[in-house]
């Protein structure tokens, strides 16, 4: 709760300074239009040994940080999000990706045939972002979280498990030339002149130079290749950092990851107060000049 009232606040910040935000772009007012891109932690994700037992009938029953910070910034979100999808399959449909479209290739292993994701749409969620930002031009915000699939996909289809510097390289290239694609096309093929904020991965355990270091690399990569194409960068990464301090500067300590059913283990997505904290990251990335 404290971390939804202090949302809450950096709601009224971001609406008393978003007439004069800085920067050429439409500011982003209560009303807005705001599509959200991405993967399993964009679309409000839980597993299944999470309690209580998610519906996954119903995608409304799944609130990411797109859904929190639209609520408390009273903007009007479409989220096309899918769980699963990695840099690639974005892109197109058919590459690997870990249960969106495929898994690891196999189309038998589909999220979106199997179940509703927020938003109805054929092809790929980048061919759907052109066709939405097409139709509607006052769109004011665009996110993209998307990469760490990439380096899951990796690590389940190595013998190593990806732990190579040339396997964490070259999964990195990928994040890069894609994120520069996705981003490059919806500036020049949809003609989007609104705010594209992309939004920095939490580490699993702040306290494991590893993971920290992975997570890192990740942000980094994306942020370099989109750069060129005017974008704000949301800190999920420092909120997530701040946040687990006192709890040994591990996630799940802190809460901030889904709880499963045993106790002191959580899942790799957020729990309602890890997605919030993501929300408040992009309230920060919004109203910052």
């Amino acid at each position: 709760m404290r971390r939804l009232a202090t949302l809450c606040c950096m709601a009224s910040v971001f609406l008393a300074t978003a007439a004069s935000a800085a920067g050429r772009e439409p500011s982003v007012t209560p009303g807005s239009t705001y599509l959200a891109l991405g993967d399993s932690v964009s679309f409000g994700y839980e597993a299944s040994g999470v309690v209580p037992a998610p519906d996954y009938s119903r995608a409304s029953s799944f609130r990411g940080w797109p859904e929190h910070a639209a609520r408390a910034l009273r903007l009007e979100l479409v989220n096309a999000s899918c769980p699963g999808e990695t840099s690639a399959s974005l892109i197109n449909p058919a590459a690997p990706n870990l249960g969106c479209e495929n898994q690891q290739g196999n189309p038998a292993l589909s999220y979106r045939s199997n179940f509703p994701l927020h938003v109805k749409y054929s092809g790929s969620q980048l061919s759907f972002a052109l066709s939405f930002l097409r139709k509607h031009p006052r769109t004011k915000l665009v996110t993209l979280m998307v990469g760490a699939n990439d380096f899951f996909l990796c690590r389940s289809t190595t013998s190593d498990g990806c732990t190579s510097a040339a396997e964490q390289q070259a999964t990195l290239r990928k994040i890069g030339a894609n994120v520069r694609k996705i981003v490059r096309r919806i500036r020049q093929r949809a003609g989007y002149r609104g705010r594209i904020v992309l939004m920095r991965y939490y580490s699993l355990d702040y306290s494991s130079a590893l993971l920290t270091g992975v997570s890192r690399a990740i942000n980094r990569a994306a942020y370099d290749a989109a750069k060129p194409y005017r974008v704000r960068v949301a800190d999920g990464f420092g909120e997530w950092r701040a946040a687990s301090e006192h709890s040994g500067n591990n996630p799940c300590t802190a809460g901030l990851l889904a709880q499963l059913g045993e106790p002191g283990k959580c899942d790799v997505h957020p729990s309602w107060s890890g997605q919030a904290l993501l929300a408040q990251a992009l309230a920060r990335a919004l109203t910052h000049r």
